[in-house]
Formats: C-alpha cells, sequence, structure tokens
C-alpha cells in the first residue's frame, strides 16, 4: 500500500508542472499588461514600463515562468491589483466558503443520489424506478441558477426558512453556518445527483445480471442482501469516480452558485478579478482549483486501492 500511495504521489508532480505551463502561457496571452491595470487608466507608458521592469515582465517567457513558479513555492503570489493586498491573502480569504460549500452539497448529492440509486435498481420496472427516473431527468435538465432561483423564492422569500443569500462563518456557529450554505449546497449539488443516481443505478443492474448474483438468487439470499451486500460492494469502484467526479465538477461550477447567493467564495472572487483584469489573482484561484482537483484525483485513486486491491497490484 505505501509503494501504491508513493507512486500516486509521485505522478502528480509531472501533472502540476504542465498544469502550471499552461495557466501561466493562457494568461501571458491575454491583452493587456498587469502592471497598466495596477497603474490605472492615467499611467503614462513610462510609469507602465518602469512598473514591469520593476516586476520582472520584460523579460524572457521562460525566465519570467520559473521567477513565478519559484515566487509561488516560498508563498508570494504577488499583488493584487486592488486593494495593495497580497493575492495570498486575497485568495485564501475566499477558500473557506468554496470548500464548505463544495463539501456540504457532495454530502447532500451522495446521500441523496446512491441511495436513490439503489432502490431504483432493486425496484426496476416500478413506480420507485420511474419515479427516480423523472427526478434525475429533471436534475440533469435543470440549470444548477435556475434551480437556485426556485429553491430561493421557495424556501427563502415566501416560507423564509433560509436566508435569501449570504454566508456565516463557522465561527459565528454551526447552525447558522449550515443554514447559510443549505440552499446553494442543494442547488449546487443536485445535477450531480441526479447524474450519480443514474449511474448508480446502471451499475447496480448490471451487476445484479451477472452470474454470480443469479447464483446467489438461486441460493435464495434476500434481494436487499444482494443489493446491498454483495451488489454495491462491486459496484464501489464506479461509485467512488462518480464521487470525484461530482466534487471536481461542484468546484469548478461553484462560481454560478456562489454569485447567485452572494457568497464570498473563489468563484465569486474570479468573476469580480476578471472585470477588474486583476491577473495575478485570476492565476491564482486557477492553479489553486487545478491543485484540488489533482488532490481529488489522488484520493480517488487511493480510495480504489482500498475498495479493490487488485488495483494495488497494478
Amino acid at each position: 500500500m505505501q509503494k501504491f500511495i508513493a507512486r500516486r504521489l509521485l505522478s502528480v508532480i509531472p501533472v502540476v508542472f504542465v498544469v502550471s505551463v499552461v495557466i501561466f502561457t493562457l494568461l501571458k496571452m491575454v491583452p493587456g499588461s498587469p502592471a497598466a491595470a495596477m497603474l490605472g487608466d492615467l499611467a503614462t507608458a513610462d510609469d507602465i514600463a518602469a512598473l514591469e521592469a520593476k516586476m520582472g515582465l520584460n523579460r524572457p517567457l521562460v525566465e519570467q515562468y520559473f521567477i513565478w513558479i519559484g515566487n509561488m513555492l516560498h508563498g508570494d503570489f504577488g499583488m493584487s491589483v486592488v486593494g495593495n493586498e497580497t493575492v495570498a491573502s486575497v485568495v485564501f480569504s475566499h477558500v473557506k466558503p468554496t470548500i464548505s460549500l463544495t463539501l456540504y452539497a457532495l454530502v447532500i448529492a451522495t446521500v441523496i443520489a446512491i441511495p436513490m440509486g439503489m432502490l431504483a435498481a432493486r425496484k426496476k420496472g416500478t413506480g420507485a424506478d420511474h419515479a427516480a427516473t423523472v427526478v434525475s431527468l429533471a436534475g440533469i435538465s435543470l440549470p444548477s441558477f435556475l434551480f437556485g432561483l426556485f429553491l430561493m423564492l421557495i424556501f427563502a422569500v415566501k416560507l423564509r426558512i433560509f436566508p435569501v443569500s449570504g454566508y456565516v462563518e463557522m465561527s459565528r456557529g454551526l447552525w447558522p453556518h449550515i443554514r447559510s450554505l443549505t440552499l446553494p449546497a442543494i442547488a449546487l449539488g443536485f445535477m450531480n445527483a441526479a447524474l450519480m443516481m443514474r449511474m448508480t443505478r446502471s451499475t447496480l443492474l448490471e451487476v445484479l445480471g451477472s452470474d454470480y448474483i443469479r447464483m446467489a438468487k438461486a441460493k435464495g439470499v434476500r434481494n436487499v442482501a444482494l443489493v446491498a451486500k454483495h451488489a454495491l460492494k462491486n459496484s464501489l469502484v464506479t461509485i467512488i469516480t462518480m464521487i470525484g467526479q461530482s466534487a471536481v465538477q461542484m468546484l469548478a461550477g461553484a462560481a454560478v452558485v456562489e454569485s447567485l447567493f452572494a457568497i464570498p467564495g473563489l468563484g465569486q472572487l474570479m468573476v469580480n478579478s476578471i472585470g477588474r483584469r486583476d491577473y495575478y489573482v485570476i492565476q491564482a484561484i486557477v492553479l489553486l482549483i487545478a491543485l484540488f482537483n489533482v488532490l481529488i484525483n489522488i484520493a480517488v485513486d487511493l480510495l480504489y486501492g482500498v475498495a479493490d486491491p487488485r488495483v494495488r497490484a497494478a
């Protein structure tokens, strides 16, 4: 197991290198200069050139890249255009809301999707199966922002159970924190729950049709035990894959929900930074999200090894 973990961790190094090169190159292709954005519209060409020289932006691209990477390894992401703050302080102050929202949405999606997928597979062709199919189709078809508006109208404006918008830090209490994230988490997780439910159903049906399951049925094993103990166990790798993919999709798609519910997360910061042309903040956010995705994939690979020992030997 230790060798398996070491191999997965070592495989991260080239991935992170390629991702950092792509991010650096793409942002260098964006029109405009970070120095001009920092100095404002009244800056002269000489002022911009002087600041570019100070920031090292007049050096060769390869040299700029290694300076950028070296600075980041020391925790220096540069300075934000707005407020004269460091990029690190700006970005990391917005990390917690995004992580909290994504984890909450992932828990909601998993808790709803897997039991419903199991029920639909166990009751194939019945009313429960048809109802689960309708719910999953609705989840796939409905955009998260539109579903979020619906939730906001019903549960915040009409019933006043949850707040319309805003974010409450966990330091102000666990329940207020959860309450402020419930509607956004449902809006973010609903589509992924629908996809997970359909995949769980189809995977379980495939496993339930295998020879060893038919043999267990012939021996008198109950249907509930077949699904919960035998079929689900052999579907774990697929389910782990779905959960990992959902986490990546939620992290990448959180911007829309954060903007809708006024949650000060990375997505909303990204939208605001694009409008302000805050290059270094954009660069740091994209790299951080890419690193989160890499870490999620590593976690999925490690869980594969736990769920199926044959993966560790591969």
